[in-house]
């Protein structure tokens, strides 16, 4: 599984983290346990994915241990990228089949995906310092994305990761399913529930307020996006 991930951003100087990124010891000995266990998994920091003229970014938590920390690819694999790649392909964000595995040709269209955190955290629970630590990859991540406009947030975390990324104060924007927020560097920012397990077998979040989420991200798409897929 340590293959190039198939229509993958190209990795740039400090957008993309090393395969044996050092920062967050927690998190090096969390992957070295799971390459021990699992060494045909990806077990490293997971690239963005998708279209590198996106005009939509959608900004997630971290890999999942059996989603893309398994597979390499950001919601590829487990529970929550269900819900997230059926609303983009219903959409048109989207082309292809989600066969939750990254070389199923799916393709992103005008969207790209950047995680908080770059590798999986026991429990799915990052530190305050290891979000701290990953924040210049998600902030050069974003700024390599000249084209977006629009950023969707799944769960407070990314929430405040990319309130931070844009150079506000978190005090002054709250996060609420459906908030949306203008950010300091002008772009707009649209809250969600994260579309975990969790959050749709309570129902905090349903296919359908998730997918209002995306109708309200593309009625802010600006004329000029390049809705262009990947290569």
């Amino acid at each position: 599984m340590n293959a190039a991930i198939p229509f993958a951003i190209s990795p740039v100087p400090q957008v993309e983290a090393p395969r044996d990124c050092p920062l967050c010891p927690r998190l090096v000995a969390f992957r070295e346990a799971l390459r021990d266990e699992f060494p045909a998994w990806w077990n490293a920091p997971v690239p963005n994915f998708g279209d590198p003229d996106a005009w939509l970014a959608i900004c997630g938590l971290a890999p999942g241990k059996q989603g893309a920390n398994r597979t390499g690819r950001p919601f590829t694999g487990d529970f929550a990228g269900i819900l997230l790649y059926r609303t983009l392909l219903k959409y048109g964000l989207a082309e292809g089949d989600y066969m939750e595995r990254p070389d199923d040709g799916l393709r992103l269209v005008g969207a790209a995906i950047v995680n908080s955190v770059k590798c999986v955290p026991p429990q799915n629970k990052p530190l305050p310092q290891e979000i701290a630590n990953c924040r210049t990859y998600f902030r050069h991540s974003l700024a390599a994305l000249a084209n977006v406009q629009v950023l969707v947030a799944l769960g407070k975390i990314a929430h405040d990761a990319a309130v931070t990324a844009a150079g506000g104060r978190l005090s002054a924007y709250k996060f609420g399913h459906l908030a949306e927020h203008r950010l300091p560097d002008g772009r707009t920012l649209i809250d969600s529930y994260h579309c975990s397990r969790y959050n749709q077998n309570t129902n905090r979040l349903t296919a359908a307020m998730f997918e209002q989420v995306f109708e309200r991200a593309l009625a802010l798409k600006p004329e000029t996006g390049s809705g262009q897929t990947c290569p």
